[in-house]
């Protein structure tokens, strides 16, 4: 999939940025309308830790030398020079600044030197359109440090991690900058539960909906959902595929004591696989459940109509023999019934008791059960 570089792009929360052909490689693509990226670092040991909310990339440069855990987070990535200057403070390859600007990027994990990229997605689900969007966060995880580089200022995802770090809980300030980036991937990869929880909400509302009382606006619905679920399953398996990555690559992230903590995660990611497997599974069934249904609809519509046409088939029959323009005073065969005393009260007799036959045979054959 692709993303195109300028301003005019597409919707599709799945397409990737790619270069214009010829493009010098390590080429930045910041575009004017985003605003300007937010810093905030966080430098903690076992003992002390600080919280600061820098201007310039330039000022953590201190704190990368220290034997605590430093922390950059920055939300957005709207200020092309603040970025060139992160690149230099932690002296990022071009390839690896341009992963990290030009977004979205398919998520992976490269090993640049002594530094690890590890490209990710975030996702939010949005409740005014029952539908998720989702973002980058890019992972630069050095000896002692940790950055982070979200792609929209608006949200922050990571209030909680900082919550926990502050408050001393866990054995995270006791821990290094590699424990420092598993639990944030593992707030990512967790953080698609409460999106397939509210997707199993709009599908048990479906369900009901597709029994009771099915229209057009249902079948629109149950495909959006199928499509949004499908967009869903992309980025898990994506973000297993990087959680796998990591316990294959024994020498750069995952240590002997982080393992087991990594591999915890892939397996979240495993079950949001399988949730999002059946979510699919069940929304495919109710596409075929709403044919059904839609089919079944029709075809009481056609039986109701077949009854009455057939009621008023004999009906007819009779009332056009006698709408015939035959003179009785020509021919004693010609309509003798028309001298009848008796005559119209008889063809309507005989009519009433047609129909009253039909309609008492198709009530015994149980036809008015669903019909009229």
């Amino acid at each position: 999939m692709k993303h195109l570089p300028s301003e005019k792009q597409p919707s599709s929360r799945l397409d990737y940025f790619y270069d214009l052909p010829g493009t010098v490689p390590g080429t930045l693509n910041v575009s004017s309308s985003l605003t300007s990226p937010r810093l905030n670092l966080v430098d903690y040991n076992d003992t002390d830790i600080s919280r600061l909310v820098l201007q310039s990339p330039f000022e953590c440069a201190t704190y990368l030398d220290s034997e605590s855990v430093s922390w950059l987070n920055i939300q957005g990535i709207g200020d092309l020079r603040m970025l060139q200057q992160l690149g230099d403070v932690f002296q990022l390859h071009p390839l690896v600044l341009e992963d990290i600007v030009n977004v979205p990027q398919r998520p992976k994990v490269e090993r640049y030197g002594e530094q690890l990229l590890i490209i990710t997605h975030v996702v939010t689900f949005l409740p005014a359109c029952q539908e998720f969007t989702s973002e980058q966060v890019s992972f630069i995880l050095g000896d002692n440090y940790l950055l982070t580089v979200q792609e929209k200022p608006a949200h922050d995802h990571f209030e909680l991690i900082r919550t926990r770090i502050q408050q001393g809980k866990g054995t995270i300030r006791r821990m290094g900058a590699d424990y420092l980036a598993y639990t944030l991937l593992d707030a990512i990869v967790d953080g698609f539960f409460p999106v397939l929880e509210a997707y199993g909400e709009q599908l048990e509302t479906l369900e009901d909906e597709v029994m009771l009382h099915p229209n057009q606006k249902t079948l629109q619905n149950i495909y959006h959902l199928k499509r949004e679920l499908s967009n869903l399953r992309h980025l898990i398996w994506l973000q297993r595929d990087t959680l796998a990555s990591l316990l294959r690559d024994k020498d750069s992230f995952t240590t002997r004591d982080l393992e087991i903590y990594v591999r915890d995660c892939y397996d979240h990611a495993v079950q949001l696989l399988d949730i999002v497997q059946s979510y699919r599974e069940a929304c495919a069934g109710l596409m075929e459940i709403y044919l059904s249904v839609m089919s079944n609809r029709m075809n009481e519509v056609m039986k109701t109509l077949t009854v009455i046409s057939t009621i008023f088939i004999p009906l007819t029959f009779i009332a056009g023999i006698y709408g015939m323009n035959f003179n009785p005073a020509a021919s004693p065969f010609n309509m003798p019934e028309l001298s009848w005393y008796w005559g119209y009260p008889t063809v309507w007799l005989v009519m009433i008791l047609i129909a009253g036959s039909l309609v008492f045979f198709f009530w015994k054959r149980g036809w008015f059960e669903k019909s009229l």
